[in-house]
């Protein structure tokens, strides 16, 4: 008898649907419109705006799915948030990450449509092909947008961030440069960490100008700043440790190379470089979210690509490091140490 089943084919291959409907629900607003409290499915219709129509499949599909509980049967039925979702995916909490699924939802969902082109081609999927401009020179042509992708960044960056920032023994160093730094995230949550730190974080300066806001309103001020730089056309500003969070994947192997030896002149003898990343395991076997944000890499820019802590190694080794570490963050996601 044949023991083999299709069954996990099927799950991946129709993958998008789960996906959509709980896309679909960030993007409504279903987990903040439920807050802390419950309500009907006619109650919560009412308030999103829907049509009858998704009265009660898409409600009772987030049931399934484990994204909502669910008190009762049929219409006077009560729907809340779990744990996770009121926690996550609710707009009011702290600890909301749903800005890097809105703009997944926005943006991703329709440009990984084109994943079959871009493995012919080699060529993005995303607004280069079809508005002809880069996603950055989308981005930064508009404040707004800018800051809703910075804070989408963030969201899910916070857990590395926040896992570095504990595991990495920053006591013994005085400086240290975030080079791409985004909101400042990474640099606020070290300096926190490490009283006696003081921080750079370098980006372009439509970038700083969000991150001195975020730097001020977290009481750091005064040792942590937010420093203008292009890191193509300017050396690094010198620092016991550099930091790249999800920077390095963003670029070809030369640009790559251009960085890691920028990173490598800016520090002194024991410095430390570090790049935050979903670092593909060696064997590229196991890290399934790494190697698709490599993918992900291909539909965004073409010819950047994720890599492995060896790959890290190599490229590190060429520049004149010498001693090399890796830190597991959280999730997929790892810390590529080089020390100089």
């Amino acid at each position: 008898m044949n023991s083999l089943s299709p069954a996990r084919i099927m799950e991946v291959g129709m993958a998008f649907w789960p996906s959509k409907v709980m896309l679909s629900a960030v993007e409504l607003g279903v987990f903040t419109a439920l807050g802390g409290g419950a309500k009907t499915g006619e109650e919560l219709r009412q308030e999103l705006g829907l049509h009858t129509r998704a009265v009660p499949d898409f409600f009772d599909t987030l049931v399934a799915l484990h994204f909502l509980d669910r008190d009762g049967d049929g219409p006077p039925a009560k729907y809340r948030n779990t744990p996770e979702t009121a926690l996550f995916l609710d707009r009011k909490s702290r600890q909301f990450m749903g800005g890097f699924l809105e703009m997944a939802n926005a943006r991703l969902y329709h440009h990984w449509g084109g994943l079959s082109e871009g493995l012919r081609t080699g060529q993005p999927q995303n607004e280069l092909k079809t508005h002809g401009t880069s996603m950055f020179a989308e981005l930064y042509s508009d404040p707004q947008r800018l800051e809703q992708f910075m804070d989408a960044m963030a969201g899910i960056s916070a857990g590395n961030f926040m896992a570095f920032a504990e595991k990495f023994d920053l006591s013994k160093y005085k400086t240290m440069c975030d080079v791409g730094g985004s909101t400042g995230q990474l640099s606020v949550f070290c300096a926190r960490q490490n009283p006696q730190l003081t921080c750079i974080s370098a980006d372009l300066p439509e970038a700083t100008r969000i991150a001195a806001k975020r730097i001020a309103a977290a009481g750091l001020a005064d040792r942590v700043s937010a420093q203008p730089i292009d890191f193509f056309a300017d050396p690094l500003p010198k620092a016991d440790v550099i930091t790249m969070g999800m920077i390095l994947h963003d670029w070809n192997l030369a640009n790559k190379k251009m960085l890691i030896k920028k990173a490598y002149d800016a520090l002194p003898p024991g410095g430390a470089y570090v790049v935050i990343e979903n670092l593909i395991d060696d064997a590229r076997r196991e890290n399934a979210f790494g190697l698709m944000m490599s993918l992900n890499m291909l539909i965004e820019f073409g010819e950047a690509f994720d890599f492995t802590f060896a790959d890290f190694k190599t490229w590190c080794t060429e520049a004149g490091f010498k001693t090399f570490d890796v830190i597991r963050l959280a999730g997929p996601a790892s810390a590529g140490i080089a020390y100089k």
